[in-house]
């Protein structure tokens, strides 16, 4: 009497066990990550016409050789659209351009924003000491990109003065980040 109760569970275990597993199912698992990810197959690049940009939290570096970052939230005012990718960020002094390259350590995601939702990213840039001539770039004007977008976006860069390596902006741009509520 006693196998009978064994056997029934030991059965009952292996078919739970082979319900799990879903290796084999992978348009299930795809469809299961893009559901909790708020992600679709399909989607319309957000694009600046469509999204409100405002600049700040602002975290300046106070001195030469300090970091600081600059935070750009981003508010979707029309219907879904999607973010991939990172934005391009330019920082701009008088007829010198320079881009700023995105964070080698950062991942991009790709974010779907419904209507009014919000998302940000963050510029982080070493200061330079003031007129440091070749080592710095005294940018007065940051410009940006939406991924897949041609719209550009201006804010005043009164940050200082950013320190230059290689001839390139000590600085990075992060990817998107889901922002808000």
């Amino acid at each position: 009497m006693r196998a009978t109760p064994i056997t029934v569970a030991a059965l009952a275990a292996a078919l739970l066990l082979t319900a799990c597993d879903s290796s084999n199912d992978t348009a299930g698992g795809t469809d299961n990550a893009n559901a909790a990810s708020g992600t679709t197959a399909t989607g319309t690049a957000c694009r600046l016409g469509t999204v409100g940009a405002q600049v700040g939290p602002v975290s300046e570096a106070p001195a030469a050789g300090d970091t600081g970052t600059v935070t750009v939230t981003l508010t979707n005012q029309g219907t879904d659209c999607t973010l991939e990718g990172f934005p391009q960020v330019t920082l701009q002094a008088g007829e010198k351009k320079a881009t700023v390259p995105a964070d080698q350590a950062a991942q991009s995601q790709k974010l779907t924003l419904a209507k009014d939702a919000t998302a940000s990213f963050t510029i982080t840039y070493t200061r330079a000491a003031e007129s440091s001539g070749a080592q710095s770039l005294a940018a007065k004007t940051a410009t940006f990109t939406l991924p897949g977008g041609r719209e550009t976006q201006d804010f005043p860069w009164s940050y200082g003065e950013v320190a230059l390596k290689d001839s390139a902006p000590d600085a990075t741009v992060s990817g998107f980040q889901q922002s808000g509520d």
